[in-house]
């Protein structure tokens, strides 16, 4: 008989239909993508749905470790309501036997446990907190607790070895090639470059660097023998990247708006080094293995680092990080961070 909050459900014939919840927040949708890997190799055989959210629908649209995958919008004015109700309709019909819920919020816990009221409970529910709906989940973990760490003793509580060691995202051909495209165009030579992720979400702001930073990095990496840079980012970006590219010679390439969310691993992979804010661009580079130093100020490196043992963090000594603040009128954890300091990382970086 199984312990109270733990089972071996790799072991159950019964399961036959899993269904794994994991919506947001594109940086921890990149990291539960390991554990995706964790569960499709515990379950051979089994049929494993994936919902998510629609904005990161595509990226496992054509996933082989899924055979279906499904998005709810509810966040859009007017389609809370509509939306809660048609996730209902369409996770009852499926007659699941596990639910795994990487999400484990209020919103996925009344949803799971609405779902059985209404003659749809699924039997086998973990989560990573042993309260109400979850049947199987670990014991709780003393913070600071970086959300791989939480949701691996989740799988762990379940009889489900995690230990995929980074993102696991499938790659198209069709992107593959588009990539090579680029990369000729530019003349970005395999092993030759640099990448650079200095945005991230413009409600963020106090996580970014700042363009004068890194176009002064930038300089002195080129100093150094790095043949280009080259930096990326999304709508939220452009004028940051804009500022870095207008502070160095032809040698930068400014890729902003130029790439497809997949593009950006396969121009990280083919990279030398990678120098990023912490963004969720950053857990996207770390699909790849190239090395990568992400700076972190506001936000706790404990907590917020991507996957991999290629990434380091760096940050102040300050008595106010990890304050998560969206203002600020200093700014210090950045400041701080001077690019002769981020330099001697980097060249560590390069070195190991």
């Amino acid at each position: 008989m199984s312990k109270p909050w733990r089972a071996d459900l790799p072991a159950d014939p019964a399961i036959r239909r899993i269904l794994v919840i994991k919506w947001s927040a594109m940086g921890d949708v990149i990291i539960a993508s390991a554990l995706f890997d964790d569960i499709a190799r515990a379950f051979p055989g089994r049929e494993i749905h994936l919902n998510t959210s629609p904005a990161w629908q595509g990226l496992f649209a054509e996933d082989p470790r899924f055979q279906r995958v499904f998005a709810v919008e509810w966040r859009a004015r007017g389609r809370r309501i509509r939306g809660l109700l048609d996730w209902l309709r369409q996770v009852r019909a499926q007659r699941y036997d596990l639910v795994i819920d990487l999400q484990c919020n209020d919103r996925s816990r009344l949803l799971l446990g609405l779902l059985g009221l209404i003659g749809g409970r699924i039997r086998r529910r973990l989560g990573n907190r042993r309260q109400w709906p979850y049947t199987i989940a670990p014991a709780e973990l003393p913070p600071p607790v970086h959300t791989i760490t939480r949701c691996r003793a989740a799988l762990e509580a379940g009889g489900i070895a995690a230990t995929t060691p980074r993102p696991v995202l499938p790659m198209a051909e069709s992107r593959r090639s588009c990539v090579l495209t680029l990369m000729q165009q530019y003349d970005l030579r395999s092993g030759r470059y640099a990448v650079f992720l200095p945005g991230c979400n413009a409600n963020g702001y106090l996580k970014r660097w700042g363009a004068d930073r890194y176009a002064a990095l930038a300089n002195q990496l080129r100093q150094e023998g790095v043949e280009q840079i080259t930096v990326i980012g999304g709508p939220d970006e452009v004028e940051e990247c804009q500022r870095i590219a207008r502070q160095c010679g032809p040698w930068l390439v400014n890729l902003c708006g130029q790439t497809a969310i997949l593009d950006i691993p396969l121009l990280c992979a083919a990279a030398q080094f990678i120098v990023a804010n912490d963004t969720g661009t950053a857990h996207l580079a770390a699909v790849a293995s190239t090395p990568m130093l992400v700076l972190c100020g506001p936000t706790d490196p404990r907590r917020v680092k991507p996957l991999g043992d290629n990434v380091i963090t760096l940050q102040a000594d300050l008595p106010c990080v990890n304050c998560y603040r969206k203002t600020c009128s200093h700014h210090s954890c950045m400041t701080m961070l001077t690019p002769a300091r981020v330099l001697q990382q980097v060249r560590r970086l390069r070195a190991s």
